[in-house]
Parts: structure tokens; C-alpha cells; sequence
């Protein structure tokens, strides 16, 4: 297939390059001529594992090709996909603009029948105003006889394993109208099918709630297990130990029941929300919600409220050691990372920073504007006269340190470890300080 994509971010760039490598002819669009130039240059703009490789292939093969050429894209492509970003509002919702914006361009630019797969992230009911924005557009150019199909096709990629996640996905979840859409989603995802991988077909409106009832449940989930974390920690129990128990009942199971510092990303605190206030607009009150909503942001300040306790409330003139800025490993994303507001409010209390992640400094340069906070080159870097090392993001590189010269180097040895990465058995006895999460 001929398959225009319009918005090259994450979702866009990831999808086009493994439709690319499924063997269809693949034409990335995007208005930013920096960001085209960068991907016509071979250079992948944020990290991503293996995503590199599967853009160069491809783009040397001519299966991939980039452009801000958006009316060319909508011409020359009977299938087109928005990936377009929708960012998070003030109020929560979900900001449409961009995804109206790209509506209005087919709209003004489209001759023959389209399939228009949406696979930005939103809510219910935006197909059905996508498709009344293209009808808008064809009746200001007097036409009324060119049919287009919109679809809701949402993505379920997570940061760090995308490639896997898009090529061997758990399911695949196709909205649509018409017969001629069926038929299209089929030829289209037949590599998926023919591997037994189920496709699943149903209304506009189920497919769009489909996407946020997923990420809210996920969510749900971590919320869910770092409030039994806190009555772990307060009853003696050990939360590792619980999680073993839960998730070994095959209801549960055991994804998604780690205690730590909260979730963090592009996906759930944004899903969260925007599915908070779908439910308030139509007169819900969305308790569980807003609830996981809620002791998502508390585990931070429970974690600091830690570090506080330990240093008597007082943090003034004291550096802190943190290992860990990204919002999860494999990823440079640090979008409400959990880093973000634990080293914050850390200088707020009147201490210096000194941090490092193995891909995410340069995006923390940019975050990160006081003196008060110092992006390091290595992770041993960072403990040179600190009075404490901080664990925020679970990186492989940070598993198994050499204790003896993280003793050495700190002023005093103390770890707080919010992914539980450590333990405590092996700690203690070489005279860590050692706090974790539930435990």
C-alpha cells in the first residue's frame, strides 16, 4: 500500500517505519522543516531502541521517504494516518487543534476516496467531528461527491519496546463505518492476522473509549499497588513480597504491579485525565479516577517525605545524588517524569542536585534551568560530595554498582531507592542506610 502519514512525532515515526518494513511505501509529513531535515539526514530526534536502524534501512530502500509536503501526501495516498500530537489542556482535555487542523487539509486537498486512520490519542466522539470538519471543507469547494472512510485505529506503543509492540502486538483495534473500510483494515493488517494476531473491528465511538479505558486500567493498576506499598510500609509487611502473591493469580497477573515513585510518560497521566474530564462534561463523577490520579502524584511527595525525615526537615547546603531522569528506562522521555518533581521540590527545600541518566541529559538541560540542579557526564560522577544517592529510573546500568565505591564516594551512605531496585539484605550489612518503596 501507499500509506501517507501526517504528524512525525513518536507515534508517527515509529508507525511509518514498521509499516515501511511490512513492505508498503511509506511518506512521513510534518510541518516542521527541522524535524524533516533531521530524518532526511537519517538522524532519529529522541531515542527509541532499534528504531535507528529500521529508518535507515527502509529510507535507502525508498520505503520511507520524509516531507512537510502535506498536500502532496493527502494526493498521492489513498490511505492516510494522523499521528499528530494532542496535548494535555489546562483543564485536562484533550487539545484537538492539530488534529482538526490536518482534517481540514484533507478536507481542502482530496479528489478520490481516502481512508483516514486516526491513531493520535482521542477522545470519544472525535471521529465523528473529524469526519464533520472534511464534509465542511468539500462543501466550501462545492463538492459532494467524493466519499472518504475515517477511522479510529488507536496505538498501544509503549516507550522503549515500540518496535516489538507495534510488529508483535497483543491486539490490534480497528473503528469504522463502512464495508469498504472493513475490507481495507483487513488488507491492510493481513501480515498480523496471518501471524494469528487478533484484529479487532467494532464501532467509532467503542474503538476511541477503547485506547483510554486500557491506559486508565494500567494506571490503575500502579496506583492501585503503591497505595498498598504505604500500608505496607506502615504494618511491616514487604510489598515485593505482596506483588509476588497478587501476581501470581492469573487475574491479576503481574504487569504493571511494581511499587515506586508513580507512572510518568506521555500516555497515562495525559489518558488519566483527559478520561476525568469526558466523564465530568457528561455528568459523571469519576471517583476511582481521580483517585489514581491523586496517589499517583502523592507517591512523590511521600518519597520526599522520606529524605526529609531522615534529614530532620532540613536540607539546607545538602547535594543529592540522583541516578535516573527519564520517566521510565530505554526511553529519553522525561514528560511528567516523576525526576521532574522529586528534584524540584528537593531544591525547593533548599539542597543542590547534582543527577545523570543514560539517555535522557540532554532533554534534562533543557528542564532544568538553575544553577542548584547539575546534569552529570557519568553516574559516578554525580556522587562525588553528596549526602545521598537517589534512585529514580530503574536503568539496567544502574542494577548491580559497585557498592564499595558508592560508599566511597558519598559523605555518608544512604541510598533511597524509589524503584526497589536493591536490596536490603545486601545493603544493610555493608552499612548502607538503605530506604525503598513498601518495604
Amino acid at each position: 500500500m501507499n500509506i501517507g502519514i501526517i504528524g512525525v512525532g513518536y507515534v508517527g515515526l515509529v508507525t511509518g517505519a514498521c509499516l515501511a518494513e511490512l513492505g508498503n511505501t511509506v511518506t512521513c509529513a510534518d510541518i516542521n522543516n527541522a524535524k524533516i531535515q533531521t530524518l532526511s539526514e537519517q538522524k532519529i530526534p529522541f531515542f527509541e531502541p532499534g528504531l535507528d536502524q529500521l529508518v535507515v534501512n527502509n529510507y535507502q530502500n525508498d520505503k520511507i521517504s520524509f516531507t512537510t509536503n502535506i498536500k502532496k501526501t493527502i494526493t498521492d495516498n489513498t490511505t492516510l494516518i494522523i499521528a499528530v500530537d494532542t496535548p494535555q489542556s489546562y483543564s485536562g482535555e484533550a487539545n484537538l487543534s492539530y488534529v482538526f487542523d490536518v482534517a481540514r487539509e484533507i478536507g481542502q486537498n482530496i479528489s478520490d476516496h481516502k481512508f483516514i486512520l486516526i491513531k493520535s490519542t482521542v477522545p470519544v466522539g472525535t471521529c465523528h467531528k473529524v469526519k464533520e470538519v472534511i464534509i465542511e471543507e468539500l462543501k466550501k469547494r462545492n463538492i459532494n461527491n467524493i466519499t472518504f472512510d475515517v477511522i479510529s485505529n488507536p496505538e498501544f506503543l509503549r516507550e522503549g519496546s515500540a518496535i516489538k509492540d507495534f510488529t508483535e502486538p497483543d491486539r490490534i483495534i480497528c473503528g469504522y463505518e463502512s464495508s469498504e473500510a472493513r475490507i481495507h483494515l483487513e488488507k491492510l493488517y493481513l501480515p498480523f492476522s496471518e501471524k494469528s494476531i487478533p484484529v479487532l473491528y467494532m464501532d467509532l465511538l467503542s474503538s476511541e473509549m477503547t485506547k483510554y479505558a486500557s491506559n486508565a486500567m494500567l494506571a490503575t493498576k500502579i496506583s492501585f499497588t503503591n497505595e498498598m506499598a504505604l500500608i505496607c510500609e506502615q504494618t511491616g509487611a514487604d510489598i515485593s513480597k505482596v506483588c509476588e502473591g497478587m501476581g501470581s493469580d492469573h487475574r491479576i497477573a503481574n504487569k504493571f504491579i511494581s511499587p515506586g515513585i508513580g507512572y510518568g510518560g506521555s500516555c497515562f497521566p495525559k489518558d488519566v485525565s483527559a478520561l476525568i474530564h469526558t466523564a465530568k462534561i457528561n455528568k459523571i463523577t469519576p471517583k476511582v479516577l481521580n483517585a489514581v490520579k491523586q496517589t499517583n502524584l502523592n507517591q512523590r511527595k511521600f518519597f520526599v517525605q522520606k529524605i526529609l525525615e531522615y534529614f530532620n526537615n532540613d536540607l539546607s547546603d545538602l547535594n543529592f545524588a540522583v541516578w535516573g531522569l527519564s520517566y521510565k528506562p530505554n526511553t529519553d522521555d522525561m514528560r511528567e517524569a516523576p525526576s521532574i518533581t522529586i528534584i524540584n521540590e528537593l531544591v525547593k527545600q533548599g539542597a543542590t542536585v547534582s543527577a545523570y541518566d543514560p539517555k535522557a541529559n540532554s532533554n534534562a538541560k533543557k528542564i532544568f534551568k538553575t544553577d542548584k540542579i547539575k546534569i552529570k557526564s557519568t553516574a559516578y560522577e554525580t556522587l562525588n560530595n553528596s549526602d545521598a544517592l537517589l534512585l529514580l529510573t530503574e536503568w539496567d546500568e544502574f542494577k548491580a554498582p559497585d557498592y564499595e565505591q558508592v560508599k566511597l564516594q558519598l559523605k555518608k551512605p544512604v541510598i533511597f531507592d524509589g524503584r526497589n531496585q536493591y536490596s536490603t539484605q545486601k545493603l544493610k550489612p555493608l552499612g548502607f542506610d538503605y530506604y525503598s518503596v513498601g518495604r
